[in-house]
């Protein structure tokens, strides 16, 4: 049975690391294999007795990224278990990842879905089910829902485990992208050292979702800025078709001038894709949702199309990412400081 370091960054210890970390105590493994680093932004204490060895190592004021590799350089584990804070695993989580490791050295990583939760709001829960649902999540509802096994070349840090020896090969996560990180990585472990990653559903986490609306578009927006951009910089995994698609469906609804303008005789016809749209997000909706959520979830994946759609194009047309325009606050003060 492998040593594994379970990372876990955060801003501070909040409700989430509170109810993550009984959990991650109840995991069907041998837990004096596990150590447990949290790195919050100032000196924290966690009370709680476990049956891990606890870390709590603050960091200051930085990405993601850069606690995570804190992380790695304090870890002792063979394994690195990287989840986030809003994150909490089902028991046999961390018993399945290694099982999948020690299937063979090939394995560079390994990943699993990202579930909401059943405790969490009605309008959480509503941004999860945009997620899952087949428009909404496209060809991506995996990392979402369970589906079957396969290998992927891209996966979200919120539940991505990685050797340790695959760590030090590709210098860690070494980079301020946020979001973005992850894509980062992945692309290094599977074009630069050949491995595969696994996806497994029962490697399963539950994740708390942000408030469906304002919540969920800033995160829809940073997620397609990101992607758009990473098109040019990385596009052996985001120069995809899918990821265009919302651009394409904006264009077309722009595009909708044109009968307004030119004759109203050609309206009956242009609408036809819109209205098969419509039909298929209704019934997607219901399925995926039910009758209670439908109607938000139905607004949610059409608001989530234009606001990818808009923001993969301005992601997409930047001669670069300025991460000094995408923090507020403290997270301006912190690109100040790196610059002196």
């Amino acid at each position: 049975m492998k040593t594994v370091s379970i990372i876990i960054p955060v801003k501070e210890v909040n409700d989430y690391i509170r109810e993550s970390l009984p959990e991650i105590n109840s995991l069907d493994y041998d837990m004096k294999k596990v150590e447990v680093i949290v790195l919050p932004d100032e000196p924290e204490k966690i009370k709680g007795k476990f049956r891990f060895k606890l870390k709590v190592i603050p960091t200051g004021h930085i990405y993601p990224g850069e606690k995570r590799d804190i992380g790695i350089n304090l870890s002792k584990g063979e394994i690195a278990a990287f989840i986030d804070d809003d994150v909490f695993p089902k028991k046999q989580w961390l018993k399945r990842a290694v099982e999948i490791f020690e299937s063979g050295a090939q394995i560079g990583a390994v990943c699993g879905p990202a579930a909401t939760p059943e405790n969490d709001t009605y309008f959480r829960k509503v941004s999860g089910f945009i997620y899952s649902s087949f428009l909404g999540g496209g060809g991506y509802r995996y990392r979402y829902m369970p589906e079957k096994p396969r290998f992927v070349d891209d996966y979200p840090s919120c539940n991505l485990l990685i050797r340790r020896d695959v760590l030090k090969k590709v210098g860690g996560f070494n980079t301020e992208f946020w979001p973005g990180e992850d894509t980062v990585i992945c692309l290094k472990i599977v074009k630069d050292l050949k491995l595969k990653i696994a996806y497994d559903p029962d490697v399963f986490v539950y994740h708390h979702r942000r408030d469906f609306f304002a919540g969920h578009m800033n995160q829809v927006t940073n997620y397609a800025l990101h992607r758009g951009y990473f098109v040019k910089k990385f596009p052996e995994t985001s120069l995809r078709p899918g990821y265009f698609i919302p651009s394409a469906f904006t264009a077309y609804l722009i595009s909708f001038l044109y009968p307004l303008v030119f004759g109203m005789r050609w309206l009956s016809v242009w609408s036809v894709p819109l209205e098969i749209y419509v039909l298929l997000l209704f019934t997607d909706s219901i399925r995926t949702a039910g009758p209670a959520y439908a109607a938000p979830t139905m607004a949610g994946i059409f608001l989530t199309h234009i606001y990818y759609g808009v923001y993969f194009l301005k992601g997409l047309f930047s001669s670069r990412l300025n991460e000094e325009k995408q923090q507020t606050g403290a997270d301006k003060k912190v690109v100040k400081r790196r610059k002196k």
